[in-house]
């Protein structure tokens, strides 16, 4: 059967109402304090090293990536500078993805497939949307070219030489003349080396700047800045890409210097007009600050001169020069000339190509390993973290287990059967609540064992008294001292039905509060079951002189049915009844009146009597068993102390409840308070319905 207290929501003898702690005061409150604190240090520390350590690690690996892209790029770089195109570029990209242990791809700008170094793949369909890198040596990329390797303002590779790459005749020549240039140097104590640029022309490098510059250009050789004939046919070729240039944009030619300098002409109405403006360009046969140095020495008295004759020849004021050589036409030569480079070297280099490094499907995806250092750092803070864990989990351990120890040492001297002292109770927390709950537990156990001693001592008299009589009588017949008349065997049946009453009392009282009782369910109309109670009871009550009514309300319908065993209904308000009767005097009167609550959830059953009374100190204990008001334990002022320890056990199994109100002098009132039927209760079938009540 449904326990009736939990659907009716009620709270049963002895119960207690405590709140839940709050979560801050609680054990579990703390060990998720304890917790959190400890996994928080934790992921901080973890956080903090990785962030550490994998920012070292990563910036040490994007150096090293960064340097090996250069190099890949310089070196596919260069040779597309020297060569038409990328037929014989296989051999280089396979050795760079080796050495980098990377994948290398290149492609057309349109995305065709150049080259791959990861063989079987598919490079078109694997390549990411954007390029590592583009290379063109006609358009370097200034982010990755190397510091070794200047690059002009044009973004020329200076590599890029085309028609201006010298035969090994030429070199030849030029090699003397600039050895003899190195040797004159030597002699003269300063050191200088002799360097071959990209076109094959060797020039002569210094060692230090600290020198002298007039002894520098006594060594220096004419004839190792003189132009070849390679030199000078790829020079006009060049002149006369950049003219074409400039008279599309209605400007004059330029005569080009083999380091691409020019010196301005002076056109005709307005054209502009200055001097001469270097550009940056391959080396020559010296270097380039030398080769001016000496221009500038040898022949300044000469180029001034000219430049005035020019001037005058064209009509140019003197106050003029300085407005047209603030013109654009020196930026107009300098973008010409390039253009022009470039297109000269177009058919001298390979066309652009797209540059993947690490696309997916590498061969191998670069890595770090964590250096001892890191190590260290790492073994440290998981060591540290480690011991606050261990610090924190002891002490809050510590005061954790201490209440539990004194709980355990009470718990076992009271398992050896020793007076436990109280435990010491702490906080309002789950702990200090276990131990006030212990501290009751005990407090009930102890009046529950002098309870029950007391019963002992009780069921002892009380199986003594019918016994002795039932004794006593039957040794007097044994010894001729009585006659077993009529009135013997009464007696003796009286007795006998005493001692029956009380073990039947007893085996209920049992039944109830081990769980063994069994209750067979129905509907049950109580205004007919008091009517019932009051008829069985009307000979006893009119033998003691005491008046029998059952009072009902005049006009208001009958109350509801309630769910219950009808024997044990019975039994539980003729215990009520009975009570009630022997406790009132002659001349007294017993009421029975069942009515309805103000919820309309229960009915319950008043039985008043205006006896004696109960004093107000002993209104708890009326439902103990064996418990009597009148402490002599006469028989004739009452019973076994047991009817109403078993109203109470009965009600509770019906799912209600049973309680006393008394003044002493005037009587008492036992109200029984059953719940009403619900539709679910209704509505379940109740064939041969037996249920067993759990304590």
């Amino acid at each position: 059967m449904r326990r009736r207290d939990e659907r009716s929501g009620r709270t049963g003898p002895g119960r207690t109402g405590r709140t839940r702690l709050p979560l801050r005061k609680s054990l579990l409150g703390r060990l998720l304090t304890v917790s959190a604190l400890v996994a928080s240090c934790s992921v901080a520390a973890t956080a903090w090293l990785a962030v550490q350590t994998t920012s070292v690690a990563i910036r040490q690996e994007q150096g090293r990536n960064l340097s090996t892209d250069a190099r890949i790029y310089d070196t596919l770089l260069g040779y597309a500078a020297g060569h038409p195109d990328w037929a014989g570029v296989g051999g280089t990209v396979r050795d760079l993805a080796r050495e980098s242990g990377r994948r290398i791809v290149l492609t057309t700008e349109d995305r065709q497939p150049l080259l791959d170094s990861a063989a079987g793949t598919a490079p078109t369909a694997e390549l990411p949307t954007q390029a590592s890198a583009v290379v063109d040596p006609l358009s370097v990329d200034t982010v990755l070219v190397p510091d070794a390797v200047p690059v002009g303002t044009d973004r020329v590779d200076p590599r890029a030489v085309g028609p201006f790459l010298l035969p090994a005749k030429e070199r030849t020549v030029l090699r003397r003349a600039t050895a003899r240039s190195a040797e004159c140097l030597a002699g003269m104590g300063i050191a200088a080396d002799v360097v071959d640029s990209p076109s094959g022309r060797p020039w002569v490098r210094f060692v230090s700047d600290g020198t002298d510059r007039d002894r520098e250009l006594k060594c220096l050789s004419v004839d190792g800045a003189a132009t070849t004939a390679t030199e000078e046919k790829a020079l006009r070729a060049l002149e006369q890409l950049a003219d074409a240039c400039l008279k599309r944009q209605g400007r004059t030619g330029v005569k080009l210097n083999l380091d691409l300098s020019w010196d301005r002409g002076y056109g005709q109405e307005g054209t502009d007009v200055g001097s001469s403006a270097p550009v940056p360009v391959p080396e020559t046969g010296i270097t380039k600050e030398k080769a001016i140095e000496r221009r500038m020495a040898e022949d300044k008295t000469a180029e001034d001169k000219a430049a005035e004759d020019r001037r005058a020849a064209a009509g140019v004021p003197a106050d003029g020069a300085a407005q047209a050589r603030g013109s654009g036409y020196d930026r107009a030569v300098a973008a010409c000339v390039g253009s022009a480079r470039r297109e000269q070297l177009t058919a001298y280099v390979a066309a652009p190509a797209l540059l993947f490094i690490d696309g997916p499907g590498a061969v191998s995806v670069p890595g770090f390993d964590l250096s001892p250092a890191n190590t260290a750092r790492i073994a440290g803070v998981t060591a540290l973290v480690l011991a606050l864990t261990v610090g924190a989990s002891v002490i809050a351990g510590t005061r954790l287990v201490r209440p539990l120890h004194a709980l355990t040492g009470a718990a076992q001297r009271m398992r050896d059967g020793l007076d436990s002292a109280p435990v010491p109770v702490g906080p309002d927390n789950e702990i200090g609540r276990l131990a006030l709950a212990f501290n009751d537990m005990a407090a009930h156990r102890t009046r529950l064992e002098e309870q029950r001693k007391v019963m002992v001592s009780d069921v002892a008299h009380e199986l003594r008294t019918p016994l002795s009589n039932i004794r006593g009588w039957l040794e007097a017949a044994h010894d001729g001292l009585a006659e077993p008349d009529p009135a013997f065997v009464s007696s003796l049946l009286d007795e006998a039905v005493q001692l029956q009453h009380l073990i039947n009392d007893l085996q209920d009282l049992g039944a109830a509060e081990a769980g063994a009782l069994r209750l067979h369910l129905e509907p049950v109309f109580v205004d007919e079951l008091l009517g019932q109670v009051a008829a069985a009871h009307q000979g006893p009550a009119e033998t003691a002189g005491v008046a029998l009514e059952v009072a009902t309300a005049p006009g208001s319908p009958p109350p509801p049915p309630v769910e219950a065993d009808p024997v044990r209904l019975r039994q539980a308000v003729g215990n009520l009844l009975s009570n009630a009767v022997r406790h009132t005097p002659p001349g007294g009167r017993v009421t029975l009146r069942p009515y309805v609550s103000k919820g309309g959830d229960e009915v319950a059953v008043e039985v008043s009597d205006t006896g004696s009374g109960i004093p107000a100190g002993d209104v708890p204990h009326v439902f103990d068993r064996f418990w009597r008001a009148e402490k002599s334990r006469n028989r004739s002022t009452g019973g076994s102390g047991l009817g109403l320890a078993i109203v109470l056990k009965l009600a509770e199994a019906h799912g209600g409840t049973v309680s006393v109100t008394s003044t002493e002098g005037q009587g008492s009132v036992f109200t029984l308070r059953l719940p009403t039927m619900t539709d679910e209760d209704a509505e379940r079938p109740r064939a041969d319905e037996e249920t067993a009540v759990r304590p």
